[in-house]
């Protein structure tokens, strides 16, 4: 029987398994972190705004009229700063994307930093630059925070957490459980740009290519599809896990098929030539500006010119469809023309990647 003492830290002699400790997969965003919050998580904390299920909670205020959406995240890249990036912008941008989904205008942000020993002032300033760079291009404002500072050696540097607010609108609410059959599947941009620029950077594997992260505030793409309210079913941002994951959250949550073609999803030849070189599926890989639209097929061409009509939209595509089926599961028609399912990432692919 394995040893556990609860008192003092923890003392684990024998292996265990994921059932009994944590282990780096529960951070993934995929089927361990889904079991995690079923299984733990959820015996404890139970609310509306969780069982929504949705990267942000869509909470009606007291007055029983207004409506917001609230959402808080956790940042621990590693390196720090990447092309394209750094731990700064990727947690302003990661918040403020969150709150989009959810149809909400972004208005407020909190940043928690967790600082460790030695960390270089030079360093901080750097990354309170791009936040304050990136916020502003949100057109929100950073109204609270904490600092904690760890012993040397216990942080990695810095780690931030992020909470955000943002008012929403009566007739624009999406949410993952709103896909119907017959919806068109709209992708933002090319996959796997922000993991593969991480992994890239951080120099372990010698390999060197020109990608750069993703990571951008995509306001204006979600402000130019609100014409299109309230038929904008789901909005969702692919991020840990990349778009197998999120697609296959968006199926459960809904109960629908969704197929998709690997013709018409955008991926740059660098980022597929790295997923080659490696084994990787570049559909499990991270990305952090990039938004999956799900709209009724008859306003597709009109939604898809508005998201490419937007600073960080201009590669969008329309990718594939929502289909009526008993079990939620995602299919990727390949180029072969056979079929393929998509499973949501199961362990962790690339720990410590946002």
């Amino acid at each position: 029987m394995t040893e556990q003492n609860l008192s003092d830290g923890f003392s684990c002699p024998l292996p265990v398994s994921h059932h009994e400790a944590i282990m780096l997969g529960h951070g993934s965003g995929g089927s361990m972190t889904s079991e995690l919050i079923q299984r733990v998580f959820h015996k404890y904390f139970q609310s509306d705004g969780l069982e929504q299920k949705n990267d942000a909670a869509n909470l009606l205020m007291p007055d029983h009229i207004h409506r917001i959406a609230m959402t808080t995240d956790s940042h621990i890249v590693t390196p720090l700063f990447f092309p394209g990036g750094d731990i700064g912008k990727l947690a302003v941008c990661g918040t403020v994307n969150d709150l989009l989904t959810a149809g909400a205008v972004p208005k407020w942000l909190s940043a928690a930093f967790i600082l460790e020993e030695g960390l270089p002032i030079a360093i901080l300033e750097k990354i309170l630059e791009s936040m304050k760079k990136c916020a502003e291009e949100a057109q929100v404002e950073i109204v609270t925070g904490d600092t904690k500072v760890v012993e040397r050696g216990k942080g990695d540097g810095i780690f931030i957490n992020t909470t955000g607010i943002g008012y929403i609108a009566e007739n624009f609410q999406p949410g993952g459980e709103k896909a119907r059959p017959g919806d068109a599947v709209i992708l933002s941009g090319t996959v796997g740009n922000h993991g593969m620029s991480v992994l890239c950077a951080r120099g372990e594997l010698g390999i060197k290519a020109d990608i750069s992260s993703d990571a951008a505030p995509l306001n204006e793409m979600v402000r130019n599809l609100r014409p299109f309210a309230p038929s904008v079913h789901v909005l969702r941002d692919p991020t840990r896990g990349g778009l197998s994951t999120t697609l296959n959250e968006i199926a459960n949550q809904s109960q629908v098929g969704i197929e998709l073609d690997e013709k018409l999803i955008p991926i740059s030849k660098e980022v597929n030539a790295v997923c080659e070189m490696l084994g990787f599926d570049p559909y499990t890989i991270a990305n952090e500006g990039k938004m999956i639209i799900i709209i009724p097929d008859e306003i597709k061409q009109e939604a898809l010119l508005a998201v490419r009509s937007s600073k960080y939209g201009e590669n969008a595509a329309i990718i594939g469809r929502v289909f009526a089926n008993q079990s939620p599961m995602v299919l990727l028609r390949t180029i072969l023309g056979t079929h393929r399912i998509l499973d949501s990432l199961s362990g962790e692919l690339l720990p410590r990647i946002c």
